[in-house]
C-alpha cells in the first residue's frame, strides 16, 4: 500500500507529541507494508531527501511568503501577531509546494494521509486530484486548544478535512466524542490510542546512581520530587499546578516541583516560581533529549500533568510505563482519563479537577505522604502501559483503517 503521508513535525524536527508519534510509527507503519513518502515541514538545516526507517521522507525549501502576506492571509489571521500569521502563511505554502512536488514526480498512490490542519490541504488536493481516498488523523482540534473557539479559518479548515476524508483517526473516545459534537458520522471515526516504547521507558535501565546524581544536582537529595513535562501553554495548566504546589507544601513541607517544557508562559512561571521562594520550584524551560527526559521520570516520585484540554497526553504514558504515580486533568477532552485508573485493584493515579489548584493540591499531597500507595501506583501504571499502550498494536490498528480505506476506495 502506497502511502502520501503529509505531516509538519518529523524527525529531526519535534516539538511535541505528534513529533513523539511519527518518531515511533514512521518504522511500524513502513514494517506493516504501508510503503511512506512523507512529506514533512523543513526546519533548519535538515535534509531535503532521505530514506528514515523505511520511509522515503522529503522536506522541500519554501519560498519565503512574505510579499504576498497582505493579500493571501484571511482576515481573521491577518489580525494575528505577525510571527504567528507568517507561520501560518509558511503552512500553506509547505501544502501546496509539497502536493505539487508528490504530482510533479509522477509518484503514485493508493492513500493520501494527514495529520491536523497543518497539513490536510495537501492531503486533501493529492487525494482528489489522483482520485484515491483521503485519511485524516485528528490530534487535537482548534476549538479545544484555544478555548475560546479559536480561529474561524482553522475551524473552517478542520471541518473541510473531516467532510472530505474517507476516514478519520483520532487518539482517544474523549476526542471521539469532541469529533461527533461537531457532526463527524460515527461510522467515519476510528479510535487509536497513542503508544509507548516500554522497553525504552523501563525504569531498570535508570541506574540507581545516575538518578542520585541527577536529584543531588537539583538540589532535592531524598526530598519528595514532583514532575511536570509538558508545552507551557494554557490547556497544559502549569501556572494552575504552582499555585496548587504553594498549598501542597502547606501538607509536605520538605516536597520540590521540576518543570519541564517551552512555551510562552515562561516568564508567568517564573513569577509564580518567585513567590512561592525557598527553592522548592525548578524550573527547566528546555527541550532536552529523550534519555535526559526518561531520567527525570526515574527521579520523581509523582507526575503531575494538570491539563484542561489533552487528546491524549503521551507524557502520561510515559509515566506509567517508568512505574511512576500520575496524577492528571479529567475534565472536558481528556484522554488520560482513559489512560488512568483511579480506584480500585487497578489504581495508578488520580484524577483532578484542572481548574482548580486545590483539588490538584489534595491529591498530590496524599500520593506524597504515602510511599505505600505510591508504589502500588507505579506498579500498576507500568503494567497497563504494557498491557494496553503500545506502539506496535498502534500501528497495526493504524494500518488496518488504512486498507480499510483503500479497499473501499477501489471501483468494483
Amino acid at each position: 500500500m502506497r502511502v502520501a503521508y503529509f505531516l509538519d513535525e518529523f524527525p529531526p524536527f519535534l516539538r511535541g507529541g505528534l513529533g513523539t508519534y511519527a518518531l515511533e510509527m514512521a518504522p511500524l507503519l513502513a514494517a506493516a507494508g504501508c510503503a511512506l513518502t512523507v512529506y514533512a515541514f523543513r526546519m533548519g538545516d535538515a535534509a531535503v531527501e532521505e530514506e528514515w526507517a523505511g520511509a522515503h521522507v522529503r522536506r522541500l525549501p519554501l519560498p519565503e511568503p512574505a510579499p504576498l502576506l497582505p493579500v493571501i492571509l484571511p482576515s481573521d489571521v491577518a489580525a494575528w501577531p505577525p510571527d504567528a500569521a507568517h507561520f501560518f502563511a509558511d503552512y500553506l505554502v509547505y501544502n501546496i509546494v509539497s502536493a505539487g512536488d508528490l504530482l510533479a514526480r509522477g509518484e503514485k498512490a493508493d492513500l493520501a494521509v494527514a495529520h491536523d490542519w497543518l497539513a490536510a490541504p495537501a492531503a486533501m488536493v493529492t487525494a482528489a486530484t489522483l482520485g484515491i481516498p483521503f485519511v485524516f488523523h485528528v490530534h487535537s482540534t482548534e476549538g479545544g486548544r484555544s478555548g475560546d473557539g479559536g480561529s474561524p479559518t482553522v475551524r473552517a479548515l478542520e471541518g473541510r478535512a473531516l467532510e472530505e476524508a474517507a476516514a478519520v483517526i483520532t487518539v482517544s473516545h474523549a476526542m471521539e466524542d469532541e469529533l461527533l459534537a461537531l457532526g463527524v458520522p460515527r461510522e467515519k471515526v476510528h479510535v487509536v490510542h497513542n503508544g509507548v516504547d516500554t522497553a525504552k521507558y523501563d525504569p531498570v535501565r535508570v541506574p540507581p546512581a545516575a538518578v542520585r546524581a541527577f536529584r543531588e544536582r537539583l538540589g532535592v537529595g531524598s526530598d519528595p520530587l514532583v514532575l511536570f513535562v509538558g508545552r507551557l501553554t494554557r490547556v497544559k495548566g502549569a501556572d494552575t499546578l504552582l499555585r496548587a504546589f504553594a498549598m501542597v507544601l502547606r501538607e509536605v513541607p520538605a516536597a520540590h516541583l521540576l518543570v519541564l517544557g517551552v512555551g510562552e508562559m515562561d516568564g508567568d512561571l517564573r513569577r509564580l516560581a518567585e513567590k512561592i521562594g525557598g527553592g522548592r520550584v525548578h524550573l527547566e524551560f528546555s527541550f532536552i533529549p529523550e534519555e535526559e527526559r526518561i531520567l527525570r521520570y526515574a527521579a520523581a516520585d509523582v507526575c503531575v500533568f494538570p491539563s484542561t484540554y489533552e487528546p491524549f497526553g503521551i507524557v502520561c504514558t510515559e509515566a506509567m510505563a517508568m512505574g511512576k504515580p500520575v496524577v492528571v486533568g479529567a475534565r472536558g477532552t481528556s484522554g488520560m482519563r482513559e489512560q488512568v485508573v483511579p480506584a480500585g485493584e487497578g489504581i495508578c493515579g488520580f484524577h483532578i479537577n484542572p481548574h482548580d489548584p486545590a483539588d490538584i493540591a489534595t491529591y498530590l499531597a496524599l500520593v506524597l505522604r504515602d510511599p505505600a500507595l505510591r508504589d502500588v501506583m507505579g506498579r500498576n501504571g507500568r503494567e497497563r502501559a504494557v498491557a494496553l499502550f503500545s506502539w506496535e498494536r498502534a500501528a497495526r490498528e493504524t494500518a488496518a483503517v488504512y486498507e480499510a480505506a483503500v479497499m473501499r476506495g477501489k471501483k468494483p
